[in-house]
């Protein structure tokens, strides 16, 4: 009962959102380079709009990059770690071979094709990277504060409670 009642006591301050602050691990499984070159790869799955439809900030501007490495460090087993930082390496290793320099330096027709290069491996792992990253920036970028308070306008208690509403009066005929 009690760790019922705490669990309710503290859903509100998690199901709020995650923010840059609640996303930083103690616990780094990728080198600086790794996650620099993780933030340019969810930042070309979703990049940045500027249209006349929408605007808003890409995938790394909102730091889903942060959430997709917390979510891979303390949510994934071993193998699937090791599967992360490897695939990581082979990307950026592939963008040297492909364009002749890093990823980041890419533009974004290159590292689109370098993307689905991955997407469409007939090497398991590299499908299960490029599936695992592209899944987790599309959760980490959809449950973020910006989309979630200015896309979808979510209303953390559903409906409103209007106290003052006015009533017509209406003749009512009394009983004789």
């Amino acid at each position: 009962m009690a760790s019922a009642v705490g669990g309710l006591i503290s859903l509100p301050a998690w199901a709020n959102g995650w923010t840059t602050e609640t996303v930083h691990s103690t616990h780094q499984i990728l080198s600086r380079s790794q996650a620099n070159l993780l933030a340019d790869m969810v930042g070309t799955i979703i990049p940045a709009t500027d249209t006349t439809t929408a605007a808003g900030p890409g995938a790394k501007t909102l730091n889903v990059h942060l959430f997709v490495q917390k979510m891979v460090t303390d949510c994934y087993d071993k193998p699937t770690q090791a599967n992360f930082q490897k695939g990581l390496d082979l990307l950026d290793g592939l963008a040297q071979t492909s364009f002749g320099k890093p990823f980041a330096d890419g533009d974004t027709a290159q590292r689109t094709t370098l993307l689905t290069q991955i997407a469409q491996s007939p090497d398991k792992g590299q499908k299960d990277f490029y599936s695992l990253v592209k899944n987790l920036t599309i959760r980490g970028y959809m449950s973020s504060e910006y989309v979630m308070t200015n896309l979808t306008h979510y209303q953390f208690i559903p409906g409103h409670y209007y106290g003052c509403v006015p009533v017509k009066t209406t003749a009512v005929s009394q009983p004789k």
